[in-house]
């Protein structure tokens, strides 16, 4: 059986001090919701104190394109410069050793954060597409897989310091989200 309720509600007006007046009309508006004729100005709202300088951004011809690849999209655009580079470097197997480094750099800063972990492994990839052509050929498809073979075991300098660029990298990208995160959680005191 329910009992009906004996203490009052906590709303509502209060006795212990007398009513307040009612709220005047919104600026622009009378009471009864019409628009107002009078000739009082309107509200000028408070000002915010200025939120801190930033640097102004760099002019458009001086910015660098920053774009987010995923792991599948840097895999493609590191393979395809390698082989671009490698069609371009012709039978020189140092100078594509020495262009391999800066697409390692490129392709580690352009991956995103969700893929971080893709670039350290579609850059070794990425080096054996580039180095088909530039391998010696010593005729038919097994002289071209023995000179893709060679071309490989000379050239392993070049493909564990772009590969450990791009790890490096990768590594304090992690870093720094890890921390972003961190931050973000962590109380303001």
């Amino acid at each position: 059986m329910e009992h009906p309720r004996t203490r009052p509600a906590p709303y509502g007006p209060r006795r212990d001090r007398p009513p307040r007046p009612p709220l005047p009309p919104q600026a622009g508006r009378a009471a009864g919701g019409g628009v107002a004729r009078s000739a009082r100005p309107a509200r000028v709202p408070r000002r915010r104190p200025a939120p801190a300088a930033r640097p102004a951004p760099a002019p458009a011809a001086r910015r660098l394109p920053h774009p987010r690849l995923t792991g599948l999209g840097g895999g493609l655009f590191c393979s395809l410069v390698m082989l671009l580079l490698g069609l371009l470097a012709g039978a020189s197997q140092t100078v594509y050793g020495v262009l391999f480094l800066p697409v390692c750099v490129v392709t580690a800063m352009w991956v995103r954060e969700g893929d971080l972990l893709t670039a350290p492994v579609v850059v070794p990839i990425a080096f054996a597409v580039g180095l088909v052509p530039v391998a010696d050929d010593g005729g038919g498809s097994g002289g071209r897989l023995m000179g893709l073979v060679t071309a490989l075991a000379t050239q392993v300098g070049w493909l564990y310091a772009g590969t450990l660029v791009a790890g490096l990298i990768v590594i304090v990208r992690r870093a720094r989200t890890v921390d972003r995160r961190a931050a973000r959680g962590r109380p303001r005191g």
